[in-house]
């Protein structure tokens, strides 16, 4: 009598298969998945989740662990991904590689880069105790954008700028807070929404990973995940001395990059010093910043020779992202049912009223979210005026 000799996936209370189908192709999958990684079914758990429909469980291979990407493909493009994942590597940058792919039915098998972000070892009380951390980030950042091509990743241009912008009056002001925009409020924000799309369209334009911060950032404790990238101190893939030194020291993971674009340089250093999550005071965003500056200057980014009008565009650029942030943490909260990132919402007004005061021209905007978080008397402006 013959027997059975397939592999099962476990049945685990901890990973809630809510479609019956899908967890019959999850487990049709990772049964061939098993056998031709050497993943070992029982240790099948849940590792994570964010704030898209994507989940992550961890396995245990022969040697380490891995990690599984649960991606609907109603609901995720996991294209995206893959592809970065491949910019990444290739630029030297220590990021997941991807084992195997299940495009039809979303299911992805990575090395795992371990389960401690650069957010959770992070030292809230001393800010300058994580400048080792930070350098490290700036390193990975500076390697990812001396990578760029034109052409190979969406463009962030004035569309994208634009519907991201509108996420802040469609879902924040007018659903979260329910206030309803007039015509002298619609005004105010168009003209200040041009101003900030023109002002951070005039940077040159590199990859840009689009959410680069402390909790996308894995410390480095696995030598292994990156076993694939070029040595340190040797030649990388972009060429040239000055690039081959950023690489020198340890190398922080980076994860959740598939929404990559070309855009504007100012992006991701206003994304890692303005964090969504996480605030600095102005000492130490300055400091790292100016770090930041520094090296890609002498790496041959195009970040200009001004400090100063540098600091500007990443301050209008973080504008863009905060937001887009606060209108992305109300969808979550109203209509995907995640009220925990609505939390953080508090820190993007402020990031939001702190840039706003100090320009004139955006003094208007800085107005209108005071009316809308009810800071001021309605009769001490009108909206649409400077």
């Amino acid at each position: 009598m013959s027997h059975d000799t397939t592999p099962q996936a476990p049945t685990s209370p901890v990973i809630d298969w809510r479609d019956a189908a899908r967890a019959a192709q999850f487990t049709h999958w990772l049964a061939d998945t098993a056998t031709q990684h050497g993943l070992q079914l029982g240790s099948l758990r849940l590792a994570s989740a964010d704030a898209s429909f994507r989940r992550y469980f961890r396995i245990d291979a022969q040697e380490g662990s891995r990690i599984i990407m649960d991606a609907p493909p109603d609901k995720e493009n996991s294209a995206p991904f893959v592809k970065v994942a491949a910019l990444m590597h290739a630029a030297g940058v220590c990021a997941p590689q991807v084992l195997a792919w299940d495009e039809t039915h979303g299911f992805m098998l990575l090395t795992d880069l371990g389960a401690q972000t650069m957010m959770q070892v992070i030292n809230r009380v001393e800010p300058q105790a994580n400048l080792p951390l930070y350098l490290q980030a700036v390193d990975a950042l500076i390697a990812w954008q001396l990578s760029s091509k034109p052409g190979v990743l969406p463009p962030y241009d004035e569309a994208l700028l634009r519907r991201e912008l509108e996420l802040f009056p469609d879902w924040y002001i007018t659903r979260h807070k329910g206030v309803t925009i007039d015509d002298a409020m619609r005004q105010t924000l168009d003209k200040c929404f041009g101003q900030i799309i023109s002002h951070n369209l005039s940077w040159p334009s590199v990859f840009v990973h689009r959410d680069f911060m402390p909790r996308n950032l894995m410390t480095p404790t696995l030598a292994t995940a990156c076993a694939a990238l070029p040595p340190e101190g040797a030649d990388s893939p972009w060429g040239g001395p000055a690039a081959n030194r950023l690489m020198v020291g340890e190398r922080l993971g980076v994860l959740d990059f598939q929404d990559a674009v070309h855009g504007p340089i100012t992006y991701d250093i206003a994304s890692l010093m303005r964090d969504a999550f996480l605030s600095w005071d102005e000492d130490f965003c300055l400091d790292v910043t100016i770090r930041y500056w520094e090296k890609a200057r002498q790496a041959g980014l195009p970040v200009g020779d001004d400090f100063g009008e540098f600091y500007r565009g990443v301050e209008w650029m973080g504008l863009q992202r905060h937001l887009k942030v606060a209108g992305i943490f109300a969808r979550l909260t109203l209509r995907d049912g995640k009220p925990q990132y609505l939390a953080d919402t508090p820190r993007f007004i402020h990031y939001i009223c702190a840039t706003c005061a100090r320009y004139r021209e955006l003094k208007p905007l800085l107005r209108l979210v005071d009316k809308v978080e009810g800071i001021e008397e309605p009769a001490v402006f009108g909206f649409g005026r400077q």
